[in-house]
């Protein structure tokens, strides 16, 4: 596992096996649009297809952003997403 950096942006896991990789993006809570909108700038940057996952804190989620999945962090870590 790996941080992602593009110039002075980070993402906070890059996790690779074999072949596949997944961007992870961790916030505690994602309560207004300038935190949702600095949280997903980076993953954003990037240019290939793997998936690209913003875990937080928060217990209600819309659809995913441009392409990001919005999934709650316990939920994640226990493999129910």
């Amino acid at each position: 596992m790996n941080v992602g950096r593009w110039n002075d942006l980070e993402v906070d896991f890059v996790a690779s096996k074999e072949n596949a990789r997944i961007y992870l993006q961790v916030a505690y809570l994602l309560s207004d649009r300038k935190t949702l909108a600095r949280e997903v700038r980076s993953l954003n940057l990037i240019p290939d297809n793997y998936p690209k996952y913003l875990l937080s804190m928060d217990t209600e989620f819309g659809n995913d952003i441009e392409g990001i999945r919005r999934i709650n962090l316990v939920e994640f870590l226990l493999g129910k997403e």
